[in-house]
């Protein structure tokens, strides 16, 4: 049951090092999943070499001219091979172009016996041949030289030197190793009557053609967490190899596709298809756009810290950043948008119980994080890529699960408004990936991959006080609850709607009001058994009072309410109350508003 869990620890901890210390020599299959990658990688990097030039003039000694219409050639220094040939011209100039960055060799011939000025090499779009050595014999000329042109850097800007070959390596080498591994750990695991992990090209035909798409049996959390983040893995080797959003997607798609057709014997799954090839890309967007912030921040020449920290928060691009080296060190560029983050400290006590189930436990520590990255208003910014603006939060709980939540929405498409001087912002289609398992019991864990039609915004109300919001309404494919009667999986599968109001009054640099509403209906349309609906819905309320510096205390009250019914159980409607303590550190005084106004805060 928990094998997946694992593999996806395995899966995180392989695409950091790479390699996986082996006891027995018999392992062969996983040693050569290792080694498969990294012949990837290196095919990648022979995959994009790129052609060098030489030019020059060539000189008679004796007079100090050019000699025209003398015969050059190119000859491959290691093996002998004469590739090409030109002359040069009447001012006695050359320009030989060599097919890849190596050594080479350009015999000159000359009928007389003199001698002849090796050749002078200039620079041509900023790539300079380095001259290691030139000499001269009777009556042939020969000219020594390397080539040692830099390879292609990416640009953000021009798309130039991005790579689809690479991550189009590194997605499937990464998915043939996590199969290898699944074969070494938990080889004899068995689905349907067949060993899981035992992959063929037969399986694989099986799956594309005849397979029966499905909702799997595997744990909530390893469906709505761990999938997501696997399909993130693959979205960040596209992203961090300069492909834009659109095309990371494509490759997470087509990377979770592949992975449930040829990576496991068993039926392909429906939920994990959009969780790692949909979810992924929205919830490692976010990753990579964090990532190359921190980045930025560390200015041209990131320090340990800033390289460290983007490792974590996306181990594909720090990945890339130390394969290819300077290749894909160019930093995605932020544009400077309006930031807002904060860390919250908090303990939650349960106040009103309305599940009908005895909770021992009333109390709870939490850790959170969130950032409003993108938010309207800011001069000279705008919406032009998938996820200019994005917000993420996660929450780290001491019980049920170390990750209590997750949550990422950013918009896709979309373009910014305004109405009269105190009003700004953007609407659009926004993607989102919810994933909410905060309390125990897990009557309202709920997790959905949507696409919302919706707005953000900030209104200055007065001179200090602003509104500011997010109001999204969309559809797409969601899970939570707990199916009556212990059903695989335990919880219920279907077509979603998703709401979201998201209120953030905001007096100054004093103190701010959150008002928070999360409603999702889970129907019966397209769901898991046994038919069903979930309705889920999760209110927050907080009030926060900056008391010194970037430092806030506030207390915040959490309703959640539940109304499930299945075919053949009676219905069920619970509800829960929480009230917590909560410590606040803030990224900005006045809470994240935006400044626009004339003679206002800059």
């Amino acid at each position: 049951m928990h094998r997946r869990i694992c593999l996806c620890v395995l899966h995180a901890v392989f695409e950091i090092v790479l390699e996986l210390p082996l006891k027995h020599a018999t392992k062969t299959f996983t040693i050569s999943s290792v080694l498969s990658v990294v012949a990837m990688i290196a095919i990648s990097h022979l995959a994009f070499a790129q052609e060098g030039i030489i030019l020059g003039p060539l000189y008679d000694l004796s007079d100090n001219r050019g000699i025209p219409r003398l015969p050059l050639n190119i000859k491959d220094g290691s093996t002998g091979t004469w590739l090409r040939r030109c002359a040069t011209d009447d001012p006695g100039k050359y320009l030989l172009r060599a097919p890849s960055l190596q050594n080479y060799t350009i015999p000159a011939s000359k009928p007389e016996n003199e001698s002849l000025l090796g050749f002078e090499v200039n620079a041509i779009s900023g790539m300079m041949p380095y001259l290691t050595q030139n000499f001269w014999m009777n009556p042939e000329i020969e000219f020594m030289c390397r080539l040692d042109l830099p390879k292609p850097v990416l640009s953000w800007d021009t798309g130039a030197g991005k790579s689809y070959l690479i991550p189009a390596l590194e997605i499937p080498g990464v998915i043939f190793a996590l199969n290898g591994l699944g074969r070494l750990f938990f080889g004899n695991e068995v689905e349907d009557g067949k060993k899981i992990y035992s992959t063929n090209p037969s399986t694989f035909w099986e799956n594309l053609v005849h397979g029966r798409w499905r909702y799997d049996k595997d744990p909530f959390y390893v469906n709505q967490i761990m999938h997501p983040y696997k399909g993130s893995v693959y979205h960040g080797f596209a992203r961090s190899a300069g492909l834009n959003f659109w095309e990371s997607l494509g490759y997470t798609f087509l990377g979770s596709f592949l992975w449930e057709t040829a990576g496991e014997t068993t039926h392909p799954s429906i939920n994990d298809q959009v969780a790692s090839g949909i979810a992924g890309s929205f919830f490692g967007e976010a990753l990579f756009r964090m990532a190359s912030l921190l980045l930025e921040g560390g200015g041209n020449e990131p320090g340990f810290w800033p390289e460290l920290g983007a490792a974590v928060l996306s181990p594909p691009t720090a990945f890339n950043r130390l394969v290819f080296g300077d290749r894909f060190k160019p930093v995605f560029p932020s544009r400077n948008p309006a930031i807002f983050q904060c860390v919250r400290l908090g303990a939650d006590l349960v106040v009103s119980n309305g599940t009908g189930s005895n909770i021992t436990n009333r109390f709870q520590a939490s850790l959170n994080y969130s950032i409003s990255y993108g938010l309207p208003g800011q001069p000279n910014y705008s919406y032009t890529r998938p996820f200019d603006y994005f917000q993420f939060e996660i929450t780290v709980a001491s019980r049920p699960r170390p990750i209590g939540n997750i949550t990422t929405q950013g918009l896709l498409l979309g373009t910014k408004y305004k109405a009269g001087e105190g009003y700004r912002g953007v609407w659009g289609l926004y993607g989102g990936f919810d994933y909410y398992d905060y309390i125990s019991p897990p009557f309202f864990r709920v997790s959905s991959t949507t696409a919302s039609l919706g707005t953000t915004a900030q209104w200055w109300l007065a001179t200090s006080v602003a509104l500011q919001g997010t109001a999204l309404a969309g559809i797409g494919l969601g899970a939570g609850g707990t199916v009556p009667g212990g059903g695989e999986p335990d919880h219920h599968y279907g077509g979603t709607e998703r709401a979201v109001l998201d209120l953030r009054l905001i007096f100054g640099d004093v103190a701010m009001l959150n008002l928070t509403g999360r409603g999702y209906y889970i129907s019966n349309l397209g769901s898991s058994k046994p038919k069903g609906t979930e309705a889920i819905s999760h209110l927050e309320a907080g009030l926060f009072f900056r008391i010194y510096g970037h430092h806030a205390l506030g207390i915040q009250y959490t309703r959640l309410y539940r109304n499930a019914r299945y075919s053949g159980w009676p219905n069920i409607t619970q509800s829960l109350g929480t009230l917590g303590l909560v410590y606040t550190l803030i990224s900005d005084t006045r809470f994240g508003t935006v400044e626009w106004r004339d003679g206002r805060r800059p």
